[in-house]
């Protein structure tokens, strides 16, 4: 007898299922130029700083850490925050946008996968970031743009480890569901973000 279907890889529902909302992202953010100068990337930063501080909370939550072991590692919100030292982005804007970040609370571990799948999913897009930072700001992975560094066993290879984690795990259609929704509305959360600092909240940081 022929076996039944495997169900549809876990990280491969979430891509699928982000496809649209991920693609309009990518091409509103690079509409706005985030690279062109000083103030727009203080801009970027700002999104990025209230994007891990609201995902901040899942890598510490210990149900998540147990579905998958040593996530709380890849956290990137020490490397954004000292980003945004190095940019010289005013401290009361730092501590408001972290302030925004911190309204989000994440207590279902299954919609903290699908926050874990939108924010690690970026590393491997920040590869072509930071050529664009280094080549128009003179910035580096040692110096403001802390946050789009490679891991040390490189980007593809981290990739691939933490789609592989979320693939093992067993999860009911509920739960994919969820996680599937959450990974949604951080994409969402970072559109409404980009339109609120990048196309307005710039002017606020320009030095």
């Amino acid at each position: 007898m022929k076996q039944a279907a495997d169900p549809q890889a876990f990280s491969v529902y979430l891509k699928e299922g982000t496809q649209t909302i991920h693609d309009e992202l990518d091409q509103r953010v690079m509409q706005l130029n985030p690279f062109a100068d000083k103030a727009h990337y203080q801009g970027f930063l700002r999104m990025q700083l209230r994007l891990h501080t609201a995902g901040e909370q899942v890598y510490h939550n210990q149900q998540i850490n147990n579905l998958m072991p040593e996530i709380e590692q890849r956290s990137r919100l020490y490397a954004v925050l000292q980003d945004c030292v190095d940019l010289a982005i005013p401290v009361e804007l730092q501590q408001h946008d972290q302030q925004v970040g911190k309204l989000f609370k994440i207590a279902d571990p299954y919609a903290g996968l699908g926050w874990l799948y939108t924010i690690e999913g970026s590393t491997l897009g920040a590869a072509m970031l930071l050529k664009h930072v280094k080549n128009s700001l003179g910035l580096s992975e040692a110096y403001g743009a802390r946050h789009m560094a490679a891991h040390s066993d490189g980007r593809a290879t981290h990739w691939r480890e933490f789609k592989a984690i979320l693939d093992s795990l067993t999860l009911n259609d509920l739960q994919r569901k969820q996680a599937l929704d959450a990974a949604k509305q951080a994409f969402y959360f970072v559109t409404e973000t980009v339109d609120e600092i990048m196309v307005i909240g710039k002017k606020e940081v320009a030095g």
